[in-house]
């Protein structure tokens, strides 16, 4: 088991996208039914012996995570504006990128926005509730609930936006999907619907990692002057990441051990905010992507019905 396979991927606007070993495929479905379909290999950057080593991994994945994400976005929104025509191919080839300039200045502007909203926003506010205490243990705690605090307003706010809800429903697809696979049953949307939208190893469950480690990570570094105090919340997000994500997947491999329950039980408390039942076309979407990664990572030829060569254990 634990050198088994572990796809996954993230929900795009009106689609999902699913990262195998090798490619990535993002699936969309246009406004009149029919399925746009981007199958790309991954950049060597996203494989190589990096990526697999301890600590160093966790952020390259999270690098992955936001570059990936991003371009699968793009496409997504891409094919909702598109004009409608009689001609539209159903598979875009392309090789393997880090993006145009324009995925990287959303990318930027994306990444100040949640540095801003859920690392100095919270600093700011608990100076100002606790002047002259920064650094102190309780300045640390009061900073982690502030910041989780608005993370859960911020999710629960934007869930209330139509295109957002049906991202979150496709978030779901994707989850079931994967369990699907995993539990080595035929992926048809049936089979697929019986399983649960959480799933131990989602982005949303990392992300909270993040926030609670960083309260025993800023707790270590102690009392600084405030300009340190401030660069610290930036300039140790690599660090609190890379130990998240090397939890997240240790609590994912285990999830029958005890502590590993325990572990992921608040990361599967939060997809209920992140995550949404999805109706069949939906699940259609997320198993059209991961056959479409499948075929391209070379683990079934083409027009195989998608089933998993053996169940996971």
């Amino acid at each position: 088991m634990a050198d088994k396979i572990r796809y996954g991927g993230q929900a795009v606007m009106e689609g999902v996208m699913m990262r195998g070993t090798k490619s990535i495929a993002t699936v969309v479905r246009r406004p009149d039914g029919t399925l746009a379909k981007s199958v790309h290999p991954l950049h060597p950057i996203y494989t190589g012996r990096w990526r697999k080593m301890p600590l160093v991994r966790g952020d390259i994945a999270m690098l992955e995570a936001t570059v990936l994400g991003a371009e699968a976005l793009m496409f997504s929104t891409g094919i909702a504006l598109e004009e409608p025509s009689d001609e539209k191919p159903e598979t875009e080839e392309k090789k393997g990128s880090s993006g145009g300039p324009m995925i990287w200045i959303m990318l930027l502007l994306s990444m100040a926005l949640a540095v801003c909203m859920f690392s100095l926003l919270p600093l700011f506010l608990t100076r100002w509730i606790l002047p002259g205490m920064q650094g102190s243990l309780a300045f640390n705690l009061l900073e982690g609930v502030l910041r989780l605090g608005i993370f859960l307003i911020y999710l629960r706010a934007v869930s209330f936006m139509p295109d957002i809800r049906r991202t979150f429903a496709y978030h779901g697809a994707e989850h079931k999907t994967i369990h699907a696979y995993e539990a080595g049953v035929e992926l048809t949307p049936e089979n697929v619907q019986k399983h649960t939208t959480a799933h131990a190893r989602c982005g949303t469950a990392f992300l909270l990692a993040v926030m609670l480690i960083a309260i025993l990570i800023f707790s270590i570094v102690g009392e600084l002057s405030w300009w340190w105090l401030l660069a610290s919340r930036i300039l140790l997000l690599p660090v609190i990441a890379a130990i998240a994500y090397e939890v997240t997947q240790w609590a994912a491999r285990h999830e029958k051990n005890l502590l590993a329950k325990i572990m992921i039980a608040p990361g599967m408390w939060l997809q209920r905010l992140s995550t949404r039942h999805p109706d069949d076309q939906m699940v259609e979407v997320a198993i059209t992507a991961l056959k479409e990664v499948l075929i391209a990572d070379g683990v079934i030829p083409a027009e195989t019905p998608v089933a998993p060569p053996e169940a996971a254990g």
